[in-house]
């Protein structure tokens, strides 16, 4: 964007302080170019401008450094240069600096832009040639170099080396002039090697006098001997002047025929305003504004940026279009007004916001009537000049424009006043405008509590420090607190109670319904800042918990590690171990000596398996297969065998009996660690092949019998009795669940009838 439309009217823009704006903006430019655009910059109303806008100032603050630093206005050289005026060294010099700076700059914004600037660097020409011509041409303090051209060469190849010799012929004659010369040196006048010479002597020296001293006691004459060198040197001096200035003739028609440099410095410029838009947005602290298309306004901590240590208010526009705020002189009113229009203007200038968060429409006009413009001059009292102001706002207000309107309904008698006020505000309000309008007038804040779409807001005050607070309170309108502060000063009570009596009981009700308002209003702001307080406190002890199990569950993750790892380690040892005594099974003589080790092996195995959790605490029936229970009816105690609904089979000494639910008590029972299951019998030598699983869990029962199939396997042992009860049936068809997977196992099937029957499984081992 090169140029900014205006559809402001200046007026407003002086009434809202904006071009102090500019003039933070022109101290933060680089060049005199960004100084100008920062002080001609307008708002837009073209949406898509200000988008544009806003994310070049956006790249710029974290994509691209905008380094414009020594790049100046070459605009009137160029123009010297194409009226064929003939530039001195050092400006073109300037020209060539400024260029090879811009074009710097663009190389910096292709690499680093984030693509909003890359568009707007299309305005830098390409003027490497140009530059490159001038730099080989001139040096640093802008003469023209000595192979700026073969001629310009050759002439001063031989101008210094006649200089030399002009010298030394010189030199050599002062001896013979000794006696009278002014001073034994050798001098230089008006481009010609001389002696200086006595004035009472001068016609004892042969030569041509050239100059004379201020004084009239010295001459300066040439030696005859040198004056044909010397005229050789002034004839290559006069061409090497106009060898220079046909080489600077050159150079400013370069410089004038390059017809991208208007576009060139004009991007710059640009460029330049872009940057202090970013340095602005850095120092105040602004942030980007959101766009948006409903002619709603919402800011969050917004703050006056021309203010120093300015209160953060909120100020929101939308189901409410008119904000009337009242209340004391000096209570910041006014700033909250200029708020927002000036948030209003930095947006549509492509500027950040002075609020934490903002979203706001593009206006058509900020229409304002702020401030006492009287004029002797125009015979125009406060009120007209309000009056004059007013008549424009009412001619322009619309749902796309601002109406920022401060002291509505003075200046003339109050009750005049208010009601013109009224009639002004419905007036607005039936045009679907948007603004605030402030205002001393306590009938406007009664009208505010009837009429939707306006809504009555006041600016706090503390009555104990007799000071504003500055926060702006949205649905309480605000009190004068004249009589309140009369009597904080010490004016005399009869004085006080005189003047509430010609108030009236319904003024003095007013007041005493605002202050209530205000006491319930402070009441509750302080128990939201506990509450909020509260909260933010328990999202502390949150984050802080989370933390904690985070830490918890990756140590837990890195202890399963290490398990894992330990027991690849166990259960390879353990394997290999397996296999070797499986390979001295084979020999009769060391059977014994290998089940031995087995045994063991087993034993340390169950010692270092974890213990079982805790049993839950059943909250179902307590009675269960194994418990042990009393039987009344038949005067004994036994096992719980089998459960089947209400029926169970209890063993009670060699006779199994089916009894109901209801007619046992279970025996409570001390609660000891369940036993391991071993192999019956005890003598080492010999393989028991009977397997106890009944009242095991499945883990641990499946568990017992993959080390039982183990040790038969590696004893050449079977069948293998396994011995899990009836029950239910679950344990058994887990169990035989297994011996499907199991590759050593041949068969299985149902012992005899007598010998246990569904409650004995027998396992045939391969061999």
């Amino acid at each position: 964007m090169l140029l900014h439309d205006m559809p402001f009217d200046s007026r407003a823009l002086t009434a809202l302080d904006f071009p102090r704006i500019r003039d933070a903006l022109s101290q933060r430019s680089a060049t005199s170019l960004g100084v100008e655009r920062a002080r001609a910059l307008s708002p837009s109303d073209d949406a898509g401008r200000i988008a544009r806008e806003l994310d070049e100032v956006e790249d710029a603050l974290f994509g691209v450094s905008l380094s414009l630093g020594g790049i100046q206005d070459i605009r009137e050289l160029h123009a010297r240069a194409g009226e064929g005026r003939v530039l001195a060294g050092q400006e073109l010099l300037n020209a060539a600096y400024s260029l090879d700076g811009a074009m710097t700059v663009k190389r910096a914004i292709n690499t680093n832009s984030r693509g909003p600037l890359r568009d707007v660097a299309l305005g830098l020409g390409e003027h490497s040639e140009l530059v490159r011509r001038f730099l080989s041409s001139l040096d640093r303090d802008g003469g023209v170099r000595d192979d700026a051209s073969p001629r310009l060469r050759d002439l001063r190849s031989r101008i210094d080396p006649l200089r030399n010799r002009i010298r030394e012929r010189v030199t050599a004659t002062l001896e013979k002039w000794a006696e009278v010369l002014q001073e034994h040196i050798v001098t230089i006048r008006r481009d010609r090697y001389v002696l200086p010479v006595q004035a009472s002597r001068v016609g004892q020296v042969q030569g041509i006098i050239v100059d004379a001293s201020a004084s009239g006691q010295t001459y300066f004459v040439e030696p005859a001997t040198i004056t044909p060198l010397n005229n050789e040197l002034a004839r290559l001096i006069l061409d090497e002047e106009a060898e220079v200035r046909r080489i600077l003739t050159e150079l400013s028609g370069l410089l004038a025929q390059d017809a991208d440099i208007p576009m060139t410095l004009a991007t710059v410029g640009e460029l330049d305003l872009i940057a202090a838009k970013a340095r602005l947005a850095r120092d105040w602290h602004l942030n980007r504004p959101e766009q948006v298309g409903d002619h709603t306004y919402d800011l969050r901590e917004a703050r006056h940026p021309l203010i120093e240590n300015p209160v953060p208010n909120d100020i929101s526009l939308g189901d409410t279009k008119m904000l009337l705020i009242t209340g004391p002189n000096m209570g910041g009113k006014t700033a909250t007004l200029k708020t927002l229009g000036l948030a209003v203007l930095m947006h549509q200038c492509g500027l950040y916001v002075a609020a934490a968060s903002a979203r706001l429409p593009v206006v058509r006009d900020v229409l304002v009537d702020i401030g006492d413009e009287q004029s002797i001059e125009a015979s125009l009292s406060t009120f007209a000049s309000h009056l004059k102001h007013l008549r424009f706002v009412l001619r322009h207000a619309a749902p796309d424009t601002l109406v920022l309107i401060d002291e509505l309904g003075s200046g003339t008698d109050p009750a005049e006043g208010a009601a013109l006020a009224q009639s002004l505000i419905e007036t607005l309000l039936a045009q679907d405008a948007r603004g605030i309008i402030t205002s001393h007038l306590s009938p406007l804040k009664l009208f505010a509590l009837e009429t939707p779409g306006l809504k009555n807001a006041s600016m706090g005050f503390d009555l104990e420090a007799l000071a504003p607070t500055y926060q702006l309170q949205v649905g309480q309108p605000g009190r004068s607190y004249a009589l309140a502060i009369a009597r904080r000063m010490g004016l005399p009570g009869d004085v006080l109670a005189r003047a509430e009596a010609l108030l009236g009981p319904d003024a003095g009700l007013m007041e005493r319904m605002l202050e209530g308002l205000e006491r319930e209003r402070s009441d509750l702001a302080g128990e939201l800042e506990r509450a909020t307080s509260a909260r933010r406190e328990a999202e502390a002890e949150l984050g802080r918990v989370r933390q904690e199990r985070e830490t918890l569950e990756q140590r837990r993750n890195e202890m399963i590690a290490e398990a894992a790892q330990k027991a690849e380690t166990l259960y390879a040892d353990a394997i290999e171990r397996v296999r070797s005594l499986r390979a001295r099974a084979q020999e009769d003589s060391a059977r014994p000596r290998v089940m031995q080790e087995l045994r063991e092996l087993r034993t340390a195995a169950q010692k270092a398996r974890p213990a079982p959790p805790a049993p839950r605490e059943d909250r179902g029936d307590p009675i269960r297969v194994g418990s042990r229970v009393d039987v009344p009816a038949y005067g004994a105690q036994g096992q719980v065998l089998e459960m089947r609904g209400d029926d169970l089979v209890v063993q009670l000494g060699v006779m199994k009996v089916g009894v109901k639910r209801r007619d046992v008590r279970l025996k409570p029972e001390p609660q000891v660690k369940a036993p391991r299951p071993t192999f019956a019998g005890t003598a080492p030598s010999r393989f028991e092949n009977e397997l106890q699983l009944r009242g095991l869990g499945v883990e641990e029962a499946v568990e017992e019998l993959r080390t039982a199939i183990s040790e038969a396997h590696a004893l050449k042992e079977s069948p293998l009795r396994v011995v899990h009860g009836k029950g239910q049936g679950v344990l058994r068809r887990l169990l035989r669940d297994y011996l499907k997977t199991d590759k050593r196992v041949e068969s299985f099937h149902d012992a005899e009838a007598n010998q246990g029957g569904h409650g004995v499984t027998v396992v045939n081992i391969k061999r």
